[in-house]
């Protein structure tokens, strides 16, 4: 085995994908979840351990962290819902910030070890006059400040992803997996109301979520301490676009909203992203899985789904 990876939430659509991964990697994980009702969603993986702790619990964590001695850390714990983050915006400060707080001082004690922190695009820029766009992002941008702030001051290998859209197999609040449970219910003959797009030109950066764990996985070997690194595929797709990549390989005729069906057909092609994942690739790093097998695959997810539903 090549070392235990201590791996935060782990009952979350990117932590499931990290820890299955990880194992089939070689590595002992190391698997923490909020809850046991988390902890009963989840199937055995082969060398991997699931522990039960609430990152919130200082002492808690700390016990667990000192029983593991884990020679690497994937946090991917904390709160990813803008529209939730402000109906409940002490929740996100309590899970991205002090969750982190918590366990990189419960780390203080694990000297050298690479501690990847998955933070987020959304992040603002914390500069005086600060603009914040809504809690999520405030929490994430503290959480970004802390970790490298933190990691410097207390000797700490602290490293830094900033994922894009994340897609793939599995559950997932993002646009792509709920268009593809909203065709398999339809292709099982539920009815569902329009599919609805707020806009069909904007544009997102989705990377398949099994080619970021392999990012993290790369960063947690080589990753320098103290550097951001974008996780991303480069490519800025139309969400108009998105949407008739899922239409192509839907078997029932799909009501989305026709403007979004007609900006689709526009045919604007794919343009490059702001942001390049260059750290990555100059580490030899580069997205392995096309984006139709991506949508093939989520796809095909969901209607598994809904055939165990009957």
């Amino acid at each position: 085995m090549k070392g235990t990876v201590l791996v935060t939430g782990a009952a979350g659509f990117t932590g499931q994908h990290a820890c299955k991964r990880l194992a089939e990697k070689g590595y002992r994980v190391a698997a923490i979840v909020r809850s046991h009702s988390s902890l009963k969603t989840l199937s055995p993986i082969d060398h991997v351990d699931y522990h039960v702790c609430d990152l919130k619990r200082p002492a808690d964590i700390c016990e667990l962290v000192q029983r593991i001695s884990p020679r690497y850390v994937l946090h991917l714990a904390g709160k990813n819902s803008v529209p939730e983050s402000w109906a409940n915006p002490i929740l996100y400060m309590e899970s991205n910030i002090l969750g982190t707080i918590h366990l990189l001082n419960a780390l203080r004690e694990q000297e050298g070890i690479p501690i990847l922190i998955a933070g987020s695009r959304l992040k603002f820029d914390l500069s005086f006059p600060v603009e914040p766009t809504h809690p999520y992002g405030l929490s994430k941008s503290i959480q970004e400040v802390i970790s490298l702030a933190w990691g410097e001051l207390f000797h700490q290998h602290v490293i830094l992803a900033e994922p894009c859209n994340l897609v793939g197999p599995g559950p997932s609040t993002g646009i792509c997996s709920l268009l593809a449970g909203y065709i398999a219910a339809l292709e099982r003959g539920k009815p569902r109301p329009r599919f609805r797009l707020s806009s069909a030109s904007a544009t997102r950066d989705f990377l398949d979520v099994r080619d970021a764990v392999d990012a993290y996985e790369l960063l947690l070997r080589q990753g320098s301490a103290g550097t951001v690194y974008p996780v991303c595929s480069g490519v800025e797709r139309r969400l108009g676009d998105v949407c008739q990549s899922f239409i192509n390989l839907a078997e029932t005729e799909c009501p989305l909203e026709e403007d979004v069906l007609e900006a689709a057909a526009e045919g604007m092609p794919e343009r490059a992203a702001l942001i390049q994942p260059e750290l990555l690739n100059r580490m030899g790093w580069s997205p392995a899985i096309p984006w139709e097998v991506s949508v093939s695959d989520i796809l095909q997810y969901y209607r598994r789904e809904e055939a165990d539903d009957l």
